[in-house]
């Protein structure tokens, strides 16, 4: 019953029946006043960058259409699937609820009092999800069942103990899903992989390992990265490759935006804020200026910037990456990824990327 009690986004993990797991992200309205609540309305706002589905709940006793037609054009702005919720129809009488379906055709009516309606919101929830979802996949639609792979995993200080990191367990599972037999080596021993298995059809290694990696696999055998997988499922890998491009048009005094999508401790191995600025230092033959940002803050003006460095997003989903990609094509800012980065300041991209060319890219 007090505005202003939700203040910066709240989110909940949980499992809706019969789509599966979510994450809800309950945002402050877009009434406050003031300007603290001028600042919570548009943290609400920048939520939509990182939203598969909106639901938009309005106050059934007292709607507010600016409100509504001003978050529906962001909706479409973003191409962000939507729909609307009438809410608190335990305070209005059953005329004026019927008249406001009229009005807002394929409206959800609720009570989140009483729970009128909740159910049927679910349901027709799981119903859109299920229909917008689409299968993905990392290796499957580039190599047949019964292939094999190698999967090179450096274990260095950036390395978690006892553990893999999430992309490459999620390599692991898409080979298994898939029937692909994957072999999993350090870079120390992936000269005895090779011998392994000389007939290998895929060689797939963390990007900072490509030097070393690139020289150990024959030239007839096809070498990728964990990141540049990420970048196809993840973003649009023609666009991060011709983002690519904008670094041979680098000058000194430019900047370069390195984006990762999870916040952690940083060593002095650390791929994005270390080897990354380092290598491509070294390949520009001078010094540029780097600004780091973490999570999911994305600077708003990112026209000062040269370059878009994007990690590998393992830990963020497909709709944060395609508002990024939104962001830095309207202002044109050219946006590359880590693994093609990596891949190009090595000189191997045209290597690299050989698998997915084959497949169609």
């Amino acid at each position: 019953p007090i505005k202003g009690t939700t203040t910066d986004p709240v989110k909940k993990a949980m499992e809706l029946i019969p789509f599966g797991p979510v994450v809800f992200i309950d945002t402050a309205g877009l009434d406050d006043s003031g300007e603290l609540g001028i600042k919570r309305a548009e943290r609400s706002k920048a939520v939509i960058k990182q939203t598969d589905f909106a639901l938009f709940v309005l106050d059934g006793a007292a709607p507010d259409d600016g409100g509504w037609n001003e978050m529906k054009a962001l909706f479409e702005r973003y191409q962000t699937p939507y729909m609307l919720v009438i809410n608190k129809i335990d305070e209005i009488e059953e005329a004026r609820t019927a008249s406001l379906v009229q009005m807002y055709p394929g409206a959800q009516t609720v009570s989140a009092k009483t729970g009128l309606g909740l159910e049927n919101l679910r349901q027709e929830l799981a119903k859109r999800l299920q229909a917008d979802e689409k299968d993905e996949t990392l290796l499957g639609d580039l190599l047949p069942g019964g292939a094999k792979v190698i999967l090179v995993v450096p274990v260095d200080s950036e390395a978690p103990k006892g553990r893999l990191i999430l992309p490459q367990v999620q390599v692991i599972r898409d080979c298994l899903d898939h029937g692909i037999k994957s072999y999993v080596v350090r870079d120390s021993e992936l000269e005895s992989a090779l011998k392994d298995i000389p007939d290998v059809d895929l060689v797939v290694t963390d990007s900072q390992a490509f030097a070393k990696v690139n020289v150990l696999v024959p030239a007839h055998l096809r070498l990728t990265s964990f990141s540049m997988l990420f970048a196809r499922q993840k973003g649009d890998f023609k666009v991060f490759l011709e983002g690519a491009k904008a670094i041979d048009r680098i000058k000194p005094g430019d900047k370069v935006l390195v984006a990762e999508s999870c916040t952690h401790n940083h060593t002095h191995e650390d791929i994005g804020r270390i080897k990354i600025p380092k290598l491509l230092n070294n390949y520009l033959g001078f010094e540029v200026q780097y600004d780091f940002f973490a999570g999911n803050d994305f600077p708003q003006d990112i026209k000062k910037y040269a370059v878009v460095v994007q990690c590998g997003a393992c830990m963020v989903n497909k709709r944060s990456i395609h508002s990024r990609l939104m962001e830095c094509q309207a202002n044109g800012v050219a946006i590359t990824n880590y693994g093609i980065l990596l891949s190009k300041l090595n000189g191997i991209l045209d290597r690299t990327v050989e698998v997915f060319r084959q497949s169609g890219l």
